[in-house]
């Protein structure tokens, strides 16, 4: 047996705010949410008709994403190609959307595969990338992986 990722479950401070920003700006169908005070959350699909859940968002967070604890690094999603990426860029722009590099960037020195690297509502960093296509990117740095948000 192989196993595969199945899907990604988010703590998050504010239910209302990270549904906007997943839903409204990356684009993902919300599925099913749940609304009793103490249980909230939200299951999101990728839009593509299949009703399994990509995304989870639960409200139990009490503070932002802390990157000096243990857990998550970042997540990443692939786009078919790097015009929708720049698409993403825009709509990510327009939110006001925190990023940690300047636009597209090659995932290394030489690399064909790269995306842009930002941060949800809560901090949560976030990759949007693609296996080719960026290749006259520019790299952030020398030796590191761009993932690595250093």
């Amino acid at each position: 047996m192989t196993l595969r990722t199945g899907h990604t479950g988010l703590n998050v401070t504010d239910l209302d705010r990270s549904l906007a920003f997943y839903r409204d700006v990356l684009g993902f169908a919300l599925l099913a949410e749940g609304k009793e005070d103490d249980r909230r959350y939200a299951f999101l699909g990728d839009g593509g008709g299949d009703e399994q859940p990509v995304l989870t968002l639960w409200q139990q967070a009490q503070a932002a994403y802390d990157r000096g604890r243990a857990g998550l690094h970042h997540l990443a999603f692939t786009a078919d190609s790097i015009d929708r990426v720049r698409e993403y860029e825009t709509a990510l722009r327009a939110a006001g959307v925190d990023f940690a590099h300047d636009g597209v960037v090659a995932h290394r020195e030489g690399a064909s595969s790269g995306g842009i690297f930002f941060h949800d509502p809560d901090g949560t960093r976030l990759e949007i990338s693609v296996p080719h296509g960026a290749e006259n990117a520019p790299a952030p740095h020398a030796s590191a992986p761009t993932c690595g948000f250093f």
